[in-house]
């Protein structure tokens, strides 16, 4: 069929996230009047009573309802069956949202990400049907009430971090899209400007987000992504000072993403995956690492570094290959280590010297995500945010930040680096916390061995006793946790992970709960290990990826003198491996080499017949 546009139709864009709203079924049932979002689906028919429905108490669903997503389903069936009742439904939607709701009803944020879905579900709808004819006058209106968004909008920005990206990037589309939203091309100008500013403030110059997200890091780059792509598809030339910091960006994207292609879910989070933004952004900013890790490695050359630091961002990551040294890509061993500030506004939670990894196909220990933003009972808010929702240890069952909803008030959590050796087979980092709720210091050490396992130091000093716990909270389909006592510390075994405290530790599993999009939770073992009634703990901790189930769980055992950690690991069929694993507990250098050479970590191994 050939194109059927208008004067009135805007021009088709380049939707970063289009390939995520495709969903037929979705279509069918929003067609139906029925609204599927956030894990609930509710009856509301096609003109729906936007400002008097009952909806479910977490405001997020009615938010996240009035956004418009749901529109690319529509445009999506309507595109692959060809039927007019996918148009008509989305129209109706449409219509009876200008007739009910006032423009300045909804948040800023929410008013972006209706304009931007409002045009591309027309422009999508307006290639392959007459749009003004399938309801006369729909055009003029719809054009009528954006024209009215966006002023309101350009008006009412949001002063700083990802609403006013997504705002800006809104009238971005706006005026590229539907000229008479701009006629003098004020309005487009005024976008690349101030995104371009937004951009160079809020993405720091390491890459990383302000608010140290891994999941708002993503949502904005999809902004400043489809901004450059609809750039250059429309020959608008950006400044390289753009380009220099999306680079950043882009590299922090790259690392942050596990072996599996998805990201962890870090300070308000959810999973996913955003590999096609590095696609994208590989081919737009000759970046052949970003098209490998893009691509799965189907195209472009691996990154030349595995290991990578952020410090501004306070983001640290191990990694032992890109699917180019003898293992898969997905089989790749990742951690993830959280060692600086609290986020900008209210996504931080309270997460210092956090770690996430993965190994053999998928994550093994994970952040348990978001889940929600209601804080109502049973304060589902409240368990998500805190440090018992973390890998890291709590003191006396308290958080590290005085909690609240969203943004802090007063002294917070601090956490940085203090320093990182790689090389030797090793890679180590070392990071410090301090909390003001309590005395305590908590430093933790990571030694990365031969890129195959995790050892992990933790020391805790206090001025009197406290309750000390260490957690790792496992993926929900590890919930068959083995709990044993063991020579000189304890064991928690899965089918995928074996997990060896050396030390005084009483081990056990406590319910969790991991969450992979907003609104919805899983079931999730969290291994603990809990120090009792002293000033001070020390725990060692081996973190071994178990290849399969059958694999004969590893022995670990420490000794500590003059200042030096010795840890001998055996592991392997037999146990015929046996690994000494050595380090100074001040990070400064010692006689740790069988040769007699001073370093801060050293490590060999032995191999019986």
């Amino acid at each position: 069929m050939p194109e059927v546009l208008t004067a009135a139709s805007p021009r088709r864009l380049f939707c970063v996230f289009e390939h995520v709203y495709r969903s037929v079924a979705v279509a069918d049932a929003v067609a139906a009047g029925r609204f599927p979002i956030q894990g609930m689906t509710l009856t509301l028919g096609l003109e729906p009573d936007w400002l008097g429905a009952p909806l479910p108490p977490d405001k997020e669903w009615r938010l996240e309802w009035s956004k418009f997503y749901y529109g690319l389903d529509l445009a999506t069936a309507a595109e692959r069956t060809g039927a007019t009742a996918y148009l008509t439904a989305w129209q109706r939607l449409v219509t009876s949202w200008i007739a009910q709701v006032p423009v300045d009803y909804d948040p800023t944020d929410v008013i972006g990400r209706r304009i931007q879905n409002w045009l591309y579900a027309w422009g999508r709808f307006a290639e392959r049907f007459d749009v003004e004819a399938s309801m006369p006058g729909f055009e003029a209106r719809i054009t009528d009430s954006l024209r009215a968004q966006v002023a309101y909008l350009r008006g009412h920005l949001t002063r700083e971090r990802n609403h006013r990206t997504l705002e800006l990037y809104a009238l971005f589309v706006a005026a590229l899209s539907l000229r008479s939203l701009d006629p003098d091309r004020g309005l487009l100008q005024f976008s690349i400007d101030a995104l371009t500013e937004n951009l160079l403030a809020d993405v720091l110059p390491d890459g990383v987000h302000r608010e140290r997200s891994t999941h708002y890091h993503h949502v904005v780059l999809r902004s400043f992504v489809g901004m450059r792509e609809n750039a250059h598809r429309f020959g608008i030339q950006l400044s390289p000072a753009f380009d220099e910091r999306l680079t950043r960006a882009c590299e922090f994207a790259l690392h942050c993403h596990r072996p599996d292609g998805t990201i962890p879910a870090l300070s308000d989070s959810d999973g996913g995956s955003y590999l096609d933004l590095l696609q994208i952004a590989g081919g737009l900013l000759e970046r052949p690492d970003f098209t490998y890790i893009g691509t799965r490695g189907r195209t472009g050359a691996p990154p030349p570094s595995r290991s990578a630091s952020f410090p501004d961002g306070g983001y640290f990551v191990q990694r032992s290959g890109w699917g180019d040294r003898g293992r898969d890509m997905a089989d790749e061993r990742y951690l993830i280590f959280d060692c600086g500030s609290v986020g900008d506004g209210g996504h931080g939670h309270y997460d210092a010297l956090n770690i996430e990894i993965a190994a053999n196909g998928g994550p093994l220990v994970v952040d348990p995500g978001r889940y929600t933003y209601c804080d109502d009972p049973p304060q589902w808010r409240r368990w998500f945010k805190g440090t018992a929702a973390h890998n890291t240890v709590t003191v006396d069952d308290a958080d590290q930040t005085p909690y609240r909803r969203g943004k802090p008030k007063g002294p917070v959590a601090r956490a940085h680096l203090e320093h990182r050796l790689t090389g030797g087979g090793l890679d180590v980092l070392c990071g410090e916390a301090l909390s003001p709720v309590y005395d305590v210091v908590h430093r933790r050490r990571i030694l990365f061995v031969n890129d195959e396992y995790w050892l992990i130091e933790d020391s805790l000093d206090g001025d009197e006793p406290h309750r000390y716990q260490l957690r790792f909270h496992l993926t929900p389909d590890q919930r068959d946790v083995a709990i044993a006592s063991v020579r000189g510390g304890a064991r928690a075994s899965t089918s995928r992970l074996s997990i060896v405290v050396a030390g005084v530790a009483t081990p056990g599993v406590e319910p969790g709960w991991v969450s992979f999009e907003y609104g919805t939770k899983h079931e999730a073992p969290v291994v603990t290990f809990t120090a009792d009634g002293t000033a001070s703990a020390q725990f060692v901790t081996l973190l071994m990826p178990l290849a399969h189930a059958d694999e004969p769980a590893p022995d670990l055992a420490v000794r500590f003198e003059q200042g030096v950690a010795t840890a001998h690991v055996r592991h392997g069929a037999g146990a015929n491996t046996c690994d000494r694993v050595r380090w100074t507990l001040d990070g400064g250098v010692a006689l740790l080499r069988d040769d007699g050479s001073r370093a801060m970590a050293a490590w060999s191994r032995e191999v019986r017949q």
